[in-house]
């Protein structure tokens, strides 16, 4: 501690704080309502961040009405901060409010591991000889017959620290790959052989829970009592499968009608950074799992905690997940981010996967299963082998680049029991789809959802290229012969639009043809058509988020090419849902566009009346 208080000092406290703070009493004794739990924010003390400062400048605390075993403020207060920043007569003033406060109960810790059980009394399997990173090498005893994928756990750790068999390297040496940071970690150590490979539970316990790589609870909830099964599994065998050729409608304009979705299929979201992949997967779920009657997985694969943290109380607000006592939860949230070690990104993805199959294979359901982002696998699969010493293939990726992916991609599919529809965001690096790693992930699926950067920067949001984007539902047969038809005139009005770029860039729009005008503006109010005001963005564009349905959809592209609105304006059809909005917009537009005009003559006509009031005065 910085600094020891006495009683003297103490006494001496409370007078300072009743001479400088007559209403001492009225403030410290708060009388707040501590609940059990707090659904929203994880991070829930009895102790604001500079009482806990002050509360680090005392040595004595046996007058404080906290176990000290507890955590009574936040965690790690930094001691800096009280000679730094926190002044004596503050520091005093905020330790007499804290003596006068009552006892609120006991108090979470949200760094807490609550996962960890006992260390067995049996024998260690084996010692740990060398650690490389999240690469950890270990020497069996004798009796140990390990395969590869199997689980070894440290013991004497405060956390749990578990790691898999990558292979062998000799007699009785195997090197794992840790799923936790390892800087606890140093040779010596000894490890229990869990006898099989990481095993996370599954069925209707997990719902509404959130989960770590091991499926431990991260959500301090307890522990989650179900039947377990191992992350490693078999693809479902070609006689399981059966094939699936109906339409998922999602309610975005650009995406029904470009790149239709299908049922129990993989669909993928690519696009560089910042260009809205997240944005739209959660869109995704907020207009297919919030009106899906089965249940739904998200997997966080590498993404920002924060962006996790609010799509858990997302999932709160929507009651998708319920936490009161009885409560019917619909989602399992499995998370390992950007923070953690390449070991959980690498297998986070398949504890969530293995979670959907559960509920396929088991219950009969048809899954949604959400990746948010499934690069990441990829990319903490390139970081383990360059630490496992194998000799990278193009582009610095790892040599067995298909094969992992193709283990994960073909375990999402539709059997005779239920389907998994996945949707991935996946990462384009520096914008650039023959990247190794997005190029070799679209031969998986189903269809595929490119946003464009060129697009986002005309500040038409979601911001899909309509001729990049694909899908297999784009038949016929399976969409109607009025949806296939509108689609190929809607792709053909902006490949002529495209083509006609450079002539206008360079002659102008008075050298092209009537029809070449026409065919210009029309796919202009396509194009701003495309843009949608989203649900989950309310918040930030003020407009509230739009469900079309595909009927509408079809008619209102159909009307536009057919020359029905070629005397709207553009921005009539710019952030808009169906068409019905088309007309409400165009005449708020003139409206405003008189005003403007109106604004604009009253300005000219004072400055008239000024000149002349000038000039008679001369």
């Amino acid at each position: 501690m910085l600094k020891s208080f006495t009683r003297k000092s103490n006494s001496l406290s409370k007078r300072i704080s009743t001479s400088i703070y007559p209403s001492l009493q009225s403030i410290s004794r708060r009388n707040l309502e501590f609940p059990e739990y707090h659904p929203k924010d994880l991070r829930y003390y009895h102790l604001t961040e500079d009482e806990s400062y002050a509360l680090e400048r005392m040595d004595i605390l046996s007058d404080f009405p906290f176990d000290q075993n507890e955590l009574p403020g936040f965690s790690a207060a930094p001691k800096y901060l009280t000679e730094t920043v926190q002044k004596d007569e503050l520091s005093e003033y905020l330790i007499t409010r804290i003596q006068d406060m009552e006892d609120p109960g006991p108090v979470f810790d949200p760094y807490a591991r609550f996962n960890k059980k006992p260390d067995p009394d049996t024998e260690p399997d084996a010692t740990i000889v060398a650690i490389n990173g999240v690469v950890v090498d270990l020497k069996l005893k004798a009796d140990v017959q390990c395969a590869v994928w199997d689980a070894f756990e440290v013991r004497g750790t405060e956390g749990r620290i578990v790691m898999e068999v990558a292979c062998w390297e000799g007699d009785r040496l195997v090197r794992c790959i840790t799923m936790e940071d390892t800087f606890d970690l140093f040779p010596g150590m000894e490890v229990t052989w869990l006898k099989g490979p990481i095993s996370v539970p599954v069925g209707e316990p997990v719902l509404g829970r959130v989960m770590n790589v091991l499926g431990d609870p991260d959500d301090q909830r307890g522990e989650i009592v179900a039947e377990r099964w191992p992350i490693h599994r078999d693809a479902p065998g070609l006689y399981d499968r059966v094939p699936s050729q109906d339409v998922l409608t999602v309610g975005i304009k650009v995406i029904d009608l470009i790149a239709p979705y299908m049922k129990g299929g993989k669909i993928g979201l690519f696009g560089g950074a910042g260009v809205g992949k997240t944005v739209l997967i959660m869109e995704l779920i907020n207009n297919v799992a919030m009106g899906h009657g089965g249940y739904s997985v998200f997997a966080g694969v590498g993404e920002r905690t924060r962006e996790g943290h609010e799509f858990y109380c997302e999932m709160i607000d929507a009651g998708v997940i319920q936490l009161q006592e009885g409560g019917a939860s619909k989602c399992a949230l499995v998370f390992g981010q950007m923070n953690e070690s390449a070991g959980v990104r690498m297998r986070v993805a398949l504890t969530g996967l293995t979670q959907a199959e559960y509920f396929r294979e088991i219950m009969g359901q048809d899954v949604l299963f959400f990746v948010d982002n499934i690069f990441r696998f990829t990319q903490a699969g390139s970081e383990v082998s360059s630490l496992l010493g194998r000799i990278p293939s193009a582009v610095g990726y790892q040599s067995t680049l298909e094969w992992e992916i193709g283990c994960v991609q073909d375990r999402i599919c539709t059997t005779k029991t239920g389907s998994i529809t996945s949707v991935q965001a996946i990462y384009v690096p520096a914008d650039d789809l023959t990247d190794p790693a997005p190029a070799t992930t679209f031969q998986h699926l189903d269809a595929t959802t490119v946003l464009s950067r060129k697009i986002s920067e005309k500040g038409i949001y979601p911001c899909v290229d309509p001729l990049e984007s694909t899908s297999r539902m784009m038949m016929p047969e399976a969409v109607g012969l009025k949806h296939f038809d509108t689609t190929q005139r809607v792709i053909q009005h902006f490949q002529k639009n495209n083509a006609l770029a450079d002539i206008i860039a360079i002659l102008g729009m008075d050298e092209l043809s009537e029809e070449d005008k026409a065919i210009v503006y029309r796919s202009r109010k396509m194009e701003k058509f495309c843009a949608q005001p989203f649900k989950v963005a309310e918040v930030f564009t003020g407009l509230p988020g739009s469900f079309v349905p595909l009927t509408d959809t079809i008619q209102g592209f159909r009307d536009i090419m057919d020359g029905e609105y070629d005397d709207t304006p553009e921005l009539a059809f710019y952030m808009i849902g169906g068409t019905e909005e088309i007309s409400a917009k165009a005449e708020k537009l003139r409206l405003e566009q008189e005003r403007l005009a109106k604004l604009q003559a009253e300005r000219e006509e004072k400055e008239a009346a000024k000149q002349r009031a000038v000039e008679a005065g001369k």
